[in-house]
């Protein structure tokens, strides 16, 4: 399935309306409680979880905050 994020909604709430929930703690960048693999795409990194090297890798992010740098990002649902 292929779900637009609006620019004023994180992922994890799009995802929620759709009937996917992904866990979430803080929503505020910190806890990793919604870390997601990515399986395709480049995801723009936005919390203050993951290391410089876990970003790096482009394999897992925080979709309560984050969002993609490329137009299409496949995540390990």
């Amino acid at each position: 399935m292929i779900y637009s994020i609006p620019a004023d909604r994180s992922i994890t709430q799009v995802l929620d309306e759709a009937g996917i929930c992904i866990p979430v703690t803080c929503e505020q960048e910190i806890c990793g409680t919604c870390l997601t693999g990515v399986l395709e795409g480049e995801p723009d990194h936005r919390d203050s979880f993951l290391t410089t090297e876990e970003r790096v890798t482009n394999d897992q992010f925080t979709p309560c905050c984050s969002r993609a740098r490329s137009a299409c990002l496949v995540l390990d649902l």
